[in-house]
């Protein structure tokens, strides 16, 4: 997938200060270990679930991210939220069912792992089965930017980082610079 085809996410988060002290940090914060772990699957999708959900949201556009996965912010629960451009979408026990093709851009970065990127083969498309935020089941086939953001989460519901995937001859860490610009609203 062609970096033009990203959707602007300089724009998205102009208005939204940087705050990403919400998402739990591997081997940083207290608890992180459950980024290592299988999240539990949601029972019930109630009140709670769905007051977890917008506090995932809030923390995840506060830290201009895309994606969230409920192990990020200490919940061991097969939930996440992400925004690939057209707005919030929850997802509730996901399940990719099928995956085609392959795509290895743009560079793949982590809530959790501040500033470590590195490239990640991805399925250019995936069959989604999960429930959304009124616990209703959902079928839908995700493509591109959206099937790499679902993925990605997917993972972490599984203790899967990012890492585990990446090429290691590419991983690498953003300059301060690079990273201050990542957190300053654009202009």
């Amino acid at each position: 997938m062609a970096s033009d085809k990203l959707p602007d996410l300089a724009e998205k988060y102009k208005d939204i200060p940087f705050d990403d002290s919400r998402v739990l940090k591997y081997k940083e914060s207290a608890g992180w270990e459950v980024l290592l772990k299988t999240a539990a699957e949601v029972k019930l999708v109630d009140s709670e679930i769905r007051a977890l959900i917008l506090e995932m949201a809030d923390i995840m556009y506060a830290a201009h991210g895309v994606g969230l996965a409920a192990p990020q912010v200490g919940h061991s629960l097969r939930l996440l939220v992400y925004d690939a451009g057209a707005g919030l979408q929850a997802l509730i026990n996901p399940h990719v069912s099928k995956e085609k093709g392959e795509q290895y851009e743009p560079e793949e970065g982590c809530l959790s792992i501040p500033g470590l990127r590195g490239v990640v083969r991805r399925p250019t498309q995936i069959y989604v089965q999960a429930l959304n935020a009124n616990g209703h089941p959902v079928r839908f086939k995700a493509r591109d930017f959206e099937a790499r953001i679902i993925c990605h989460e997917v993972d972490h519901l599984n203790g899967i980082l990012f890492t585990e995937r990446a090429d290691p001859k590419t991983l690498h860490m953003l300059t301060p610079e690079e990273q201050a610009s990542e957190r300053e609203p654009a202009e």
